[in-house]
């Protein structure tokens, strides 16, 4: 671990500071709460098992509290901030309270989304306070962009990190917890209380641990194929997959046939499918030309069903989970 002064890392007092000296006021637009306590920070780093070789990607790094902590451990951390005000602010407050490590960090002023490359090495960790409007999109395509990301821990609402870890079964088990699945082998890691950000938020949050795979799913078929199953399947999760597949497959007869030939009982449903078994499915996918009946065509949108929508007052906007 490297050397830093003890009054580092930033306090309640600094973030509010930093703040005033700013003119920022967090906005719901951005899911902007900043964690105001730096034994939190130092909680997430530990439990994120970050070494002092990782490069280390942060996504929404905000005024820095987390940035900071990561500094103490990791070689080189790379943020990833998309406001214009924050961005601008980030480096100097390296400077000013780590400049020792100040070097060994980069900040990439942009739209995570949109961010196809960083600076310096290949990063080989994550660890992000997520703006929970976007959590997931924004986690499954960093991790779809960024192969070399062996290590990802991530705080998102409490509800969002149940999805993510849900297994097979679980009610709340649904395209976030099967295309987080493609990539990694996911778990619950930990819960975050309210007090510890500004503005306390009006919801719980929890860490989530994200391991990438060993040796990728064993498919033929590609993650385009086997993710348009999983969104057809829970586009309309409380049907059966032989009924929620008819629209993907062609028709009701047509999915059966896949599902069969996959090994899986037509009258299951998603929530009981692993992303082995979508993979499966996605293979024995019938040829084209089949017709698709008009009632069963997936209707427009993103193929969240109505139950995987977030509960009122709830800050995950998007929940679908889509890796560009």
């Amino acid at each position: 671990m490297s050397t830093t002064e003890p009054d580092a890392l930033l306090g309640p007092a600094d973030i509010r500071e930093l703040a005033d000296t700013l003119g920022v006021r967090p906005t719901k637009q951005r899911g902007q709460n900043f964690v105001i306590d730096a034994n939190t920070v130092r909680r997430i780093v530990r439990t994120a098992e970050v070494r002092p070789d990782d490069v280390v990607v942060e996504i929404g790094p905000g005024l820095g509290s987390l940035t900071l902590a990561l500094l103490e451990v990791a070689d080189r951390v790379v943020a990833v901030e998309i406001d214009d005000v924050l961005a601008a602010a980030l480096p100097a407050t390296v400077a000013a309270r780590m400049p020792a490590r100040a070097d060994r960090f980069a900040l990439v002023h942009s739209d995570a989304m949109l961010v196809r490359e960083l600076p310096g090495p290949p990063p080989t960790a994550l660890v992000a306070n997520l703006p929970y409007n976007v959590a997931v999109p924004v986690l499954l395509t960093v991790l779809d962009r960024f192969p070399s990301i062996e290590r990802t821990l991530v705080m998102v609402q409490a509800e969002v990190a149940d999805r993510l870890a849900a297994r097979p079964g679980n009610k709340v088990y649904g395209v976030p917890s099967v295309k987080a699945n493609w990539y990694t082998d996911v778990k619950r890691a930990g819960s975050i209380g309210r007090k510890v950000f500004w503005p306390a938020p009006n919801v719980d949050s929890g860490l989530v641990s994200l391991v990438r795979r060993a040796e990728p799913v064993a498919t033929t078929a590609s993650k385009a194929e086997v993710f348009a199953v999983v969104d057809a399947a829970f586009a309309q999760r409380r049907k059966t997959l032989r009924a929620a597949l008819a629209g993907w497959a062609g028709s009701a007869p047509a999915a059966e046939a896949a599902l069969v030939a996959a090994g899986i009982s037509p009258q299951a449903r998603g929530e009981s499918l692993t992303i082995e078994e979508f993979a499966a499915v996605a293979e024995n996918k019938p040829s084209a030309g089949n017709g698709m009946a008009a009632e069963n065509k997936p209707s427009a949108g993103n193929g969240m069903a109505a139950e995987d929508e977030p509960a009122a007052g709830s800050r995950s906007a998007d929940e679908t989970g889509s890796a560009q």
